[in-house]
């Protein structure tokens, strides 16, 4: 299955945001892809000190601007998350649609990112227990012969998740972040490489990139590895779209080296 990474610089204003959005997917179309998976917060990012006032509510026309991605494309939208009313409780939440349209899931970012950098030369400070509330429940979708865990960002730090995808038969782990600079410089690759490895899953990692507002900055290098660990994509720095294919014939014959992913209890 070949997919499409997003790599965005995305600011406040949802309709530029989706203005670049609609020119990669037009990309992928072309280049043969079945999905495209885009970054954290790629409807509006705000400088985190309060949420974003372009809240998706219900299905409003914040929602109806995230679904259209995929109706006007005919490609699977997954991975890339917009700032949710919930009851009045902000999440973090990740829209995964159908070529269609439909709905397939929501995951709502369980860690929240917490740094204080104050001493190191980016002075990067952030706590996003301010403006979010954390999700509860993990979450994985089926595309064709692949069954994607869900993830957001800071939950890369959190290996204990993946695992517990990987026992309910996750093959493929989505990392869509908003990955700090000094953060990502120092353990952006190793931690996705991690991952994968570990798990003997695909990881897609859909980045943000760049100087988004006074406050935020994004390392990028999007990245697509495979079970062993090897780096089949990076978009390094800038804005685009970057490529690859899922091989599950590759992914079993990965499997069958290291028999790590065995139940215990078997």
């Amino acid at each position: 299955m070949k997919i499409g990474v997003i790599q965005l610089q995305s600011g406040l204003e949802p309709a530029i945001n989706l203005g670049k959005i609609t020119k990669f997917l037009s990309e992928a179309k072309a280049q043969g892809a079945q999905a495209v998976f885009l970054p954290e917060v790629f409807y509006s990012m705000s400088d985190g000190t309060k949420p974003t006032p372009y809240l998706v509510d219900g299905k409003n026309e914040h929602y109806l601007e995230i679904q259209n991605l995929a109706k006007n494309s005919g490609l699977y939208i997954l991975g890339g998350s917009a700032a949710t009313n919930v009851d009045g409780k902000i999440m973090n939440r990740s829209y995964n649609f159908a070529a269609d349209g439909s709905e397939i899931a929501l995951y709502d970012k369980i860690n929240l990112f917490s740094v204080d950098l104050s001493k190191h030369t980016s002075q990067t400070v952030i706590d996003e227990s301010r403006v979010y509330t954390a999700g509860k429940t993990p979450q994985m979708i089926d595309l064709c012969d692949f069954k994607i865990g869900l993830s957001i960002c800071f939950d890369l730090r959190f290996p204990e998740l993946f695992r517990s995808y990987s026992s309910q038969g996750a093959n493929v782990l989505s990392i869509s972040s908003a990955f700090t600079v000094p953060t990502g410089k120092a353990h952006w690759h190793t931690l996705l490489r991690a991952r994968a490895i570990e798990n003997q899953s695909y990881v897609i990692a859909s980045a943000q990139w760049g100087q988004h507002n006074e406050r935020m900055s994004t390392y990028g290098h999007s990245l697509v590895v495979d079970p062993w660990g090897e780096v089949l994509a990076d978009a390094g720095e800038g804005e685009k779209i970057i490529f690859a294919e899922l091989d599950k014939e590759k992914l079993d014959v990965i499997r069958s080296r290291l028999n790590v992913l065995r139940d215990p209890k078997a």
